[in-house]
């Protein structure tokens, strides 16, 4: 380090980079760092004029760390534009929840429908698990778990048709197979509403 390093000024703006880049990962951040400070030394700026002058000439922190940001990542990139402008980045929008209820309603629905028209339950089934998978306000698990609640009825449904063609069912068989083809896509649906909500 030469006196340029130490200069009050120059510690100022390098701390100043090194905050405004807290997104970037410590290896990029501490390049970045190491070649604006090698910049001010080779410049040899001696009195405070000098300094900022040559400050001025690598720009604002903010816009040295948004440049920096915008090389690394796009979901950098737009909290960093935000950043530079002054502005707080924006949340995420927040789910639709007539999407959310769609859904849910789509995949409660499916199991009565698949039992009474099977082409009809299939395509409220296929779009319920559409919806489902490409909506952000749910975690995998959450959708594993309605997957698996609208899956479960034609999954039985077919069991339920194998045991009956070789006469092995009964009408309890069919009752269960009936209730559960009910309570279990609506146990699903109530499961997400639930997991929407957190």
């Amino acid at each position: 380090m030469n006196a340029t390093d130490q200069h009050p000024l120059v510690a100022a703006y390098l701390d100043a980079v090194a905050r405004e880049t807290a997104a970037l990962p410590a290896e990029r951040r501490a390049e970045l760092l190491a070649d604006l400070r090698e910049h001010i030394e080779v410049s040899g700026a001696g009195d405070d004029d000098q300094v900022r002058a040559v400050l001025a000439e690598l720009g604002e922190p903010r816009t040295v760390a948004a440049s920096a940001l915008a090389e690394e990542t796009p979901a950098i990139t737009v909290a960093a534009s935000a950043v530079a402008e002054g502005t707080p980045a924006a949340p995420p929008a927040p789910a639709s929840s007539g999407r959310t209820k769609l859904t849910a309603a789509l995949l409660a629905v499916s199991g009565v429908l698949l039992l009474f028209s099977s082409p009809l339950g299939t395509i409220g089934m296929i779009a319920g698990l559409v919806l489902l998978w490409g909506a952000p306000q749910w975690t995998t698990r959450d959708k594993t778990v309605g997957t698996a609640a609208a899956v479960a009825v034609p999954v039985l449904a077919f069991l339920g048709a194998l045991l009956g063609a070789s006469s092995r069912i009964g009408i309890m068989e069919l009752l269960l197979i009936l209730v559960f083809s009910l309570v279990v896509p609506v146990f699903g649906a109530v499961f997400l509403l639930r997991a929407a909500r957190r």
